[in-house]
């Protein structure tokens, strides 16, 4: 099988390549590297081919012939700068996934794969939060990535295309992204325990979040492709929710409180019910067993930025400005 990973250099693509690999799959990466980084495809640099371009610009269409499958896992992510540039996000996560789909329309590969996001359902009302929930994206990062999704579906059913839209939770891991704006949780506590800093644990920590570990999360991919015939939606967490006070006890015990960020909400817990029941895929990892893999390994975050309050604070200053 021939399949192309948009993103690949990341911390979500670079994992699914080497899955893909490993598989037997001829895996063509697509990546501009602004975030992504080559070492993370180290495992797989001598079988994979690897071009650097970006989404938005120039014609890549020579390299979607003979495709199978598209894993459109390039874009744009976090909050802050978001609303500092939406523009660049709208850009990147709707144009460029316009571009991307029609690539594979016209090469006609057998399966498109969109890497969608769970920050589509805002503030849900209902947990665990099924597919079929309100959707009601609060940032620009959350309405660009629901847009694409949008059209992700649109194409499917006007140009007859096999699309599955997966939305990710709070997926963690080994490389887990630590470049970009204040945000991954684990890229920002490893970090902080390396260097002998307080975790920052933003308002009381009893916050929750569906955490998935990127192991699980390419299984659950790799079942989807092989499973699904037609096109759908499905929510891609663990079906668990853990407190960010779980997790920070886990790393340190050496922790600071800063202020609750406005229009965040309190809980996220997928519904997995539907992926489950049609590929048969479970979640195997248990979040403690994750993260203390994590902490085995921590000097790879030697290189990740240090946040501390008042860096924070500056950091998200607009947030607060404009959400408050």
């Amino acid at each position: 099988m021939k399949s192309i990973v948009t993103g690949g250099a990341g911390f979500i693509g670079s994992n699914l390549v080497d899955k893909l690999v490993t598989l037997g799959h001829k895996v063509t990466v697509i990546d501009n590297l602004k975030t992504g980084r080559l070492s993370n495809l180290k495992k797989s640099e001598r079988k994979i081919k690897f071009i650097k371009a970006d989404i938005t610009k120039g014609n890549l269409d020579n390299y979607f012939r003979n495709c199978d499958y598209v894993f459109h896992l390039a874009g744009l992510a976090d909050i802050v700068p978001s609303i500092k540039n939406p523009y660049f996000y709208l850009d990147t996560n709707v144009n460029g996934t316009i571009k991307v789909l029609e690539y594979a329309k016209k090469n006609k590969v057998k399966k498109f794969i969109y890497a969608a996001s769970a920050s589509c359902y805002g503030i849900p009302k209902k947990y665990p939060t099924k597919e079929g929930s309100l959707t009601d994206p609060q940032y620009p990062y959350a309405l660009s990535k629901f847009l694409g999704e949008q059209i992700v579906m649109h194409w499917a059913k006007i140009y007859k295309m096999v699309n599955i839209s997966l939305r990710f939770f709070n997926v963690y891991g080994p490389r887990s992204r630590t470049s970009g704006a204040y945000g991954a949780v684990f890229g920002v506590f490893l970090a902080q325990k390396l260097a002998n800093k307080p975790l920052t644990i933003v308002g009381n920590g009893k916050q929750t979040r569906d955490f998935i570990h990127i192991d699980d999360l390419t299984d659950a991919i790799i079942k989807v492709i092989k499973v699904c015939k037609k096109s759908d939606i499905f929510n891609l967490g663990s079906g668990k929710e853990h407190s960010v006070n779980y997790i920070a006890n886990i790393i340190s015990n050496y922790q600071t409180n800063i202020p609750k960020r406005p229009g965040e909400p309190e809980r996220s817990l997928a519904d997995i019910s539907k992926i489950k029941r049609l590929t048969k895929w479970t979640p195997k990892i248990k979040l403690k067993h994750g993260v203390s893999t994590l902490l085995k390994d921590i000097k790879k975050w030697k290189d990740a930025p240090v946040w501390t309050p008042s860096s924070i604070k500056s950091e998200t200053r607009e947030w607060f400005n404009l959400l408050k």
